[in-house]
């Protein structure tokens, strides 16, 4: 008996030895090395797993004191967390390669990010209304020029328009005349005129009624260009505007006043009822009721909202009052409404609301060769101003008749004219 392991005898020292070369069938790697000294296999040792990163829970029944089971979490290894536990290296698809598993990623940038969407905000705001402006004052139709006008006041301090109600039929269909009560009257006469003066102690709304008897001064045709000089003849305001249109109006209302007119604005009937539907309609407390056969008029007493046809009936209805000044004083009253109820932040801001009020306005609107846009806002926003509390209305003051015409006031027209000149607070009264 030897002390050779089974199946190993004295020949496996001899000289026929199995290496490289050998004739023996056994391989070469079963040969006896004993110039070798064979040592124990050092333990594994296993790196310390990375900071702030947690080792994940073991499955059970895995490294439970059991040193054959180790499922390698511990090894500081990179896994993907839509990988199946591989690494980025490892050419897996999951869609979290290379992340260490359980560090968290940075924390987004809140103030970073509202600061930029506000900026995207600003500059989407601020391209949308620099196209609203451009849009708007395309629209406008400006084909009064003053600078036919002769012979004019000097100007005073503040701004004076001069705002025309036309009884235009222009672009009216036959079913809209009839529906608006409007008749078919060929070309246009005004239906009302005012004078709103905006400066620095509020505005001041003056009705010049169209009734007034006024005088009919020289002044050159806006048309032929000719001279016509003055005969000294009087007549009722709506015939200066008859006889030769706006360019004569605004001559006869300077003649007459002394007041000299910056801007003018007229609307027709369709417009204006097109402006009161785009906005939903405007609320009126009317104290009395009344009727008109003529206009279509038929209000009962009290708050109500008035759609674009009985707005119309309402600022047109001069049967049912004694006088032309009741009417002046209606049509006051409901412009203002009208700009106080358009005139607002939230249809500035709301364009399923601001493009169909400036659309039905800018389409009938027709003013002087130098208002610009923001020229007519500020005008809606003075006439809002003169049911706020800020500002005056009033008509022209009145001294009697003059057969079936009214007679201005000289004493009181001078007073107020010159107040409007000087900018200053109007004490003048209409009685």
């Amino acid at each position: 008996m030897n002390d050779w392991p089974d199946g190993w005898t004295d020949d496996n020292r001899s000289g026929n030895r199995y290496g490289q070369g050998s004739a023996s069938e056994r391989p070469e790697g079963a040969r006896s090395m004993p110039h070798v000294q064979r040592r124990p296999a050092p333990p594994q040792q296993r790196p310390a797993p990375p900071r702030q990163r947690p080792v994940p829970q073991q499955p059970s029944g895995y490294d439970d004191g059991n040193p054959q089971y180790d499922s390698g979490y511990n090894t500081g290894q990179v896994y993907g967390g839509g990988n199946g536990g591989r690494g980025a290296g490892h050419g897996g698809d999951g869609g979290d390669r290379g992340h260490v598993q359980g560090r968290p990623g940075p924390a987004p940038d809140w103030r970073r990010r509202i600061k930029i969407g506000a900026l995207v905000l600003v500059v989407a705001l601020l391209g949308v209304s620099v196209g609203t402006y451009f849009w708007a004052d395309s629209k406008l139709n400006r084909a009064v020029d003053l600078s036919k006008v002769i012979e004019r006041p000097e100007a005073g301090k503040g701004t004076n328009y001069l705002i025309v109600g036309s009884d235009s039929r222009e672009g009216m269909t036959s079913e809209d005349k009839k529906r608006l009560h409007t008749g078919s009257a060929d070309g246009k006469r005004t239906d009302s005129m005012m004078i709103l003066h905006t400066g620095d102690n509020g505005p001041t709304l003056v009705s010049l009624p169209r009734d007034s008897n006024v005088e009919i001064p020289s002044f050159v045709g806006s048309d032929s260009g000719k001279k016509y000089p003055g005969t000294g003849r009087t007549t009722k305001l709506n015939a200066a505007y008859a006889s030769d249109g706006p360019e004569l109006l605004v001559r006869t209302v300077e003649f007459n006043t002394g007041l000299h007119i910056d801007h003018y604005v007229e609307i027709g009937f369709g417009g204006f009822a097109k402006i009161v539907d785009a906005i939903g309609g405007v609320e009126l407390d009317i104290p009395k009721a009344f009727k008109d056969k003529y206009s279509g008029a038929d209000f009962p007493a009290g708050k109500q909202t008035l759609n674009g046809q009985e707005a119309l009936a309402f600022v047109r209805t001069r049967h049912a009052f004694t006088s032309d000044l009741d009417r002046t004083k209606n049509q006051q009253k409901f412009l203002a409404a009208l700009a106080s109820q358009t005139a607002t932040f939230s249809t500035i801001i709301n364009p399923f609301k601001l493009y169909p009020t400036m659309g039905a306005g800018l389409d009938t609107l027709i003013v002087d060769k130098d208002m610009s846009l923001w020229s007519l806002g500020k005008m809606f926003f003075a006439m809002k101003g003169v049911t706020g509390g800020d500002g005056t209305s009033m008509n022209i003051p009145i001294a009697g008749n003059v057969g079936s015409n009214l007679a201005w006031d000289k004493a009181k027209v001078k007073k107020l004219v010159e107040q409007l000149k000087n900018d200053e607070k109007v004490t003048v009264t209409e009685n």
